[in-house]
């Protein structure tokens, strides 16, 4: 049995809706809370799949762990680490798990850890990870998919990054937190949720600067320094635009919540070039509307505070049904086009060459049976079945479910027609071969 969505569209979203904690954020602060003995809890905490592997990975750790999914928030009491070790089965389901090495290695100078996994969404290698532990004085070993990093002690150093990577700039930070004398990251990656891990960082005691910006400085301090606190995580942005896209998708208007404009001023300047209407109307709500057809864009995939990756697939869905040929160039990942197939069975008019999409826009897109790939291409997938004539199927739910919360309840607040379902015809399959043999 699976569960799948179906989806009936061409309904405009009307209403409001609230955005949760970032996941891109939450999954990294859990990790830094083994830093510190004690304690630390979190706050506006997502309910996602990926939030459940990673607390999995910690409590592995030996840490306690109370998770309040009604209040939404976590505690991880670290105070004692009895294993080095993050299992190959649950961080091979999420890449950022992959986050725990550096944190490890700061707080008992060893740590085994399998090479990660997540959506097949391209090549993510974890070398800038590995030569940045070793230039702290890290002895690495890879054998069997595990990272065995080892180390008397952490000394701080200059390590410039050849792409600024965020796993490999939140996983330096964290071990050098505790590393003698001062790390210099220079390339680094700027994006919210970075900045978010080093408030975190600082309000727990260590000394970090320059999140934000290409060069972060973290000058170590001692484990004594450090203590548990209480902290809010950061909005999704992705989960935002998302929101936003699906409302621009639907002619409808909608104010979304529990929101910093600020990290989606790229995005946010691209609705408006494509029609789109957006308002602030408090510093953390906007409204967005959309009344006319909307204008084919060119946009290329950049790092923070570039266009976001995680928001390609809902601009290419946008772009199916606009005004003339737009130009997707996807710079980062050589697989993120994998919504395109199912885009072109809704009768999207989409020309693939490498990591180009050329959308030339159709009248409409109808309904169809569909596969969520990864996560945001799933994503778009809703997306596309919301603005869609007819009803639409979307399977592999379980992509979907890694990073947004209340999914379809979200969207029926705001009158899209989504219901989740479980698929019995598998198992009715299943019977009838059975009985047939008996025959």
């Amino acid at each position: 049995m699976s569960e799948k969505f179906r989806i009936k569209g061409a309904t405009p979203l009307k209403g409001e809706v609230s955005i949760g904690g970032a996941k891109n954020a939450v999954l990294k602060l859990m990790a830094a809370a083994i830093l510190v003995k004690g304690a630390t809890k979190i706050y506006n905490v997502p309910d996602l799949t990926d939030v459940d592997i990673m607390l999995s990975v910690i409590e592995g750790l030996g840490t306690k762990i109370k998770h309040d999914k009604i209040e939404k928030s976590v505690v991880i009491d670290a105070t004692n680490i009895t294993n080095i070790t993050a299992k190959y089965e649950l961080v091979s389901k999420m890449r950022a798990s992959f986050i725990i090495l550096g944190a490890l290695v700061s707080r008992c100078k060893e740590a085994i850890v399998a090479l990660p996994g997540g959506c097949a969404i391209g090549e993510r290698r974890v070398d800038f990870h590995i030569k940045g532990l070793e230039a702290l004085g890290a002895k690495i070993k890879i054998e069997n998919g595990y990272v065995h990093a080892k180390v008397h002690r952490l000394v701080g150093a200059d390590v410039y990054l050849d792409i600024p990577s965020v796993g490999a700039t939140e996983n330096l930070m964290l071990a050098a937190v505790l590393a003698e004398g001062a790390t210099r990251i220079q390339n680094a990656a700027q994006e919210p949720e970075i900045i978010d891990l080093a408030n975190f960082l600082n309000t727990m005691g260590a000394d970090v600067s320059g999140a934000g910006t290409s060069e972060i400085v973290i000058n170590g301090v001692k484990a004594d320094d450090l203590h548990p606190i209480e902290y809010t995580t950061i909005p999704d942005r992705i989960e935002a635009g998302t929101y936003m896209t699906a409302v621009v998708a639907t002619k409808g208007k909608a104010i979304i919540r529990n929101v910093f404009p600020g990290h989606l001023t790229f995005f946010n300047n691209k609705l408006l070039k494509m029609g789109a209407n957006i308002k602030l109307i408090e510093p953390t709500a906007i409204e967005v509307s959309c009344k006319n057809k909307l204008s084919a864009i060119n946009f290329v995939t950049q790092p923070y505070p570039g266009f976001p990756t995680d928001l390609q697939s809902m601009a290419m869905t946008l772009l199916t049904t606009a005004d003339g040929v737009g130009i997707i160039t996807e710079s980062l990942y050589e697989n993120r086009f994998m919504q395109v197939p199912d885009l072109r069975r809704m009768g999207a008019d989409i020309h693939q060459d490498r990591n180009h999409a050329i959308i030339k826009g159709v009248k409409k897109l109808t309904g169809a049976i569909l596969s969520a790939s990864d996560l945001r291409a799933g994503a778009s997938l809703v997306v596309a079945g919301l603005m869609a004539d007819g009803t639409s199927v979307i399977e592999n739910l379980h992509h979907i479910d890694r990073g947004y919360e209340n999914f379809e309840e979200k969207i029926k607040s705001l009158g899209g027609k989504i219901e989740r379902y479980v698929d019995n015809s598998e198992v009715n399959l299943t019977e009838g071969l059975h009985n047939e043999a008996h025959l």
